[in-house]
């Protein structure tokens, strides 16, 4: 059984292809950014039998086309890992791709056997400064490096992303040091830069809580276009979401 947040059919930001995305509860980190804080505590959402799921993604298949397929997002998908594996077994035996959209600050054996289930994981590197990832998002980075280590050591494909905040996770010594750090990885199959924006901010009005970056304008063209720049010095695919 597992705790569902939400669902989005026809998703194209969220991994290749279009795609039916699963939003599920529970996140170990307290992002400042956090666009889902309805989605932070496990005990929300609604308990979901993986038949239901496994249904949907059958009946949406036909419009997946040959790169689509099923996303697991959240909140942080690997809290609920154990609950997920039978799921992604489940949509590998009809055929469809799956993809989990990951912060990998999580791991135990049932994380690793997710992580070598799924076909593609969307490795969310939130700062790479340490200190400057643990202001933004409450914990360290270490083992956010480990999972991106460990895709490397096993062969397995993935996407990185990174959301630029203004004043937060914009600053150049930390990309190029970034870069530095995973400019050699030979499974890192894209890196998407995301902007920063505040479609969050009525979730955190609604549920009483104070939106901590409310001073923090979204970015402009030319912040985005100058990370851009420096990235792609590093890594060979970076697009802009």
């Amino acid at each position: 059984m597992l705790k569902v947040h939400s669902y989005e059919s026809m998703g194209t930001i969220d991994g290749p292809g279009i795609r039916l995305v699963v939003f599920l509860q529970g996140c170990p980190f307290r992002c400042l950014y956090c666009a889902n804080p309805d989605t932070i505590e496990l005990k929300g959402g609604k308990p979901t039998e993986v038949e239901e799921i496994v249904r949907m993604a059958v009946s949406e298949k036909p419009f997946f086309g040959k790169k689509g397929g099923v996303t697991f997002s959240g909140g942080e998908p690997t809290v609920q890992a154990r609950e997920l594996i039978p799921l992604i077994k489940a949509l590998k035996a009809e055929g469809i791709h799956t993809c989990l959209d990951s912060n990998g600050a999580l791991w135990n054996d049932d994380v690793e056997e997710l992580f070598r289930l799924v076909d593609l994981v969307l490795l969310d590197v939130k700062e790479f400064n340490p200190e400057r990832h643990k202001l933004l998002t409450g914990h360290p980075n270490t083992q956010t490096l480990r999972t991106a280590a460990w895709l490397e050591a096993n062969d397995h494909p993935f996407w990185m992303r990174y959301v630029l905040v203004p004043g937060y996770s914009d600053f150049e010594e930390d990309m190029r040091a970034m870069g530095e750090h995973f400019g050699g990885y030979k499974m890192i199959q894209r890196l998407e830069l995301l902007p920063y924006h505040r479609l969050g901010v009525h979730k955190y009005e609604a549920m009483g809580l104070e939106y901590r970056l409310k001073d923090v304008r979204e970015n402009t063209r030319e912040q985005l276009e100058r990370a851009e720049s420096i990235l792609k010095e590093y890594f060979p695919f970076v697009v802009t979401n």
